[in-house]
């Protein structure tokens, strides 16, 4: 079968940009592939589960411009089909004069931005979270909370409802651009359960929890050829290699940060009202640990930033040759490397030494102790570096005669999915009138 457009990657951007093209193509065939067992497996179920107000985004870049755009659609889309959300407000707090003038600047960026906020002082902010110390700090109603990934489920719903195919278990082996389409193989393990799992999946105590259990009687591998008159690749961590299959030149890599998180015991659930944020340096992408409430109640603490070795690496030592391979052999690698080697060495020390990470949270939080910081999984993020060392920190696109690649879609890409996915069904239009 050929179909009229194929999305490889079932995170949130995706799921997005599939559903949207249906509802503006009606007529047109769309299959969205997933090489996992159920959606948003990898950064969209991996992350803090907050709908940012864009706070930190350069005024007139794509991550403000759609950050803004992102909330209102995020949370329109939630009251339209039920899916629980908390604006519960966020703080960035100053715990030093360095601080206290960034997050000056961080206010003056968000009156740039249109982004309504409220600066406190010390008294009252310990007034609206007594357990946070600080010399000031700067509020952010609109910042909420949310399960990303019940909302891709739901949205990958609704993309279904009006007539568009989702084939999960669909890894993306091989791909070869001919002037009227595109030829995809496909790598699959297809099970009835499997694709029910993915917009109805098994209850687990872990939302972050990737795969969900199969029926190994059910399952069969198989390798298919599918053709499509337009690609769409919002593949995440593996959008370089998306790129390279189809021989476009690609003068950037993905190389993994590894956000660890901790999660407070049931006793703290109470411990904040908002979400605390530290004031972030300003010269890293990284906005620092913070603590989150959970849209189930509890609280996290994190994410730090450390070398990942493993693009799907998960647990806390993976290892992929494979990755490691295209990472020393990508001079934008030691280039980073060489640049942020002092903050680097201090967060992979944090990550081994649990008194280092706890330090960093009772800067704003000295209640917390080393008893308190309990497992919960990681995160990946999926950094593209050019082949010069600099990090990208906008979105990343590039395309063929029949292709369309999101190369880099940096936090918060899940808050701004709607936008994004509208965003590309335009470059799409565009590109296939020229």
């Amino acid at each position: 079968m050929t179909y009229d457009y194929v999305i490889i990657g079932g995170g949130i951007v995706g799921v997005s940009t599939a559903w949207q093209l249906k509802q503006r193509h009606p007529d047109c065939s769309v299959l969205l592939l997933e090489k996992e067992t159920q959606l948003a497996a990898h950064q969209t179920g991996h992350n803090s589960g907050v709908i940012h107000a864009g706070v930190y985004y350069q005024p007139g870049s794509l991550k403000a411009d759609f950050c803004k755009a992102g909330v209102d659609a995020t949370i329109n889309f939630c009251k339209q089909h039920n899916v629980p959300f908390d604006q519960c407000g966020k703080l960035l707090v100053a715990t030093n004069s360095l601080e206290y003038e960034r997050m000056l600047d961080l206010q003056t960026r968000c009156g740039i931005n249109e982004i309504e906020t409220e600066l406190l002082t010390q008294e009252q902010l310990k007034t609206l979270e007594p357990n946070i110390q600080g010399i000031g700090a700067l509020l952010v109603k609109k910042t909420g909370i949310i399960n990303y990934r019940l909302l891709t489920q739901t949205m990958a719903k609704q993309f279904e409802a009006i007539g568009g195919v989702v084939q999960l278990e669909s890894e993306v082996t091989a791909m070869h651009e001919t002037p009227g389409s595109v030829q995809i193989t496909i790598c699959n393990s297809q099970s009835v359960q499997a694709q029910q799992t993915a917009l109805h999946p098994v209850n687990h105590p872990d939302p972050k929890i990737t795969s969900s259990p199969l029926s190994n009687s059910n399952a069969r591998a198989k390798v298919e050829t599918i053709s499509t008159r337009f690609l769409v690749s919002c593949s995440g961590l593996m959008a370089d290699r998306c790129t390279r299959m189809l021989g476009i030149k690609t003068d950037f890599q993905i190389i993994p940060f590894r956000g660890e998180y901790y999660q407070l015991p049931a006793k703290h659930n109470g411990i904040v009202k908002h979400l605390i944020y530290p004031i972030p340096d300003p010269d890293l992408p990284f906005l620092g640990v913070h603590l989150t409430r959970m849209i189930d109640g509890s609280v996290t603490v994190g994410p730090n930033a450390v070398q990942g070795w493993k693009r799907e690496g998960y647990g806390k030592i993976n290892i992929s040759l494979r990755d490691i391979k295209d990472m020393v052999l990508f001079k934008g690698f030691w280039k980073v490397l060489k640049n942020n080697l002092k903050t680097g060495l201090v967060e992979t020390y944090n990550s081994w030494w649990k008194p280092g990470y706890l330090k960093t949270v009772q800067k704003y939080c000295p209640s917390l102790t080393l008893a308190d910081l309990k497992p919960y999984p990681a995160g990946i993020r999926a950094q593209a570096v050019m082949e010069n060392g600099d990090l990208v920190h906008d979105f990343l696109f590039a395309h063929s005669a029949r292709s369309l690649h999101v190369c880099n879609a940096p936090s918060p890409a899940a808050t701004s999915a709607m936008p994004i996915g509208d965003y590309i069904c335009n470059k799409i239009e565009d590109q296939q009138k020229a």
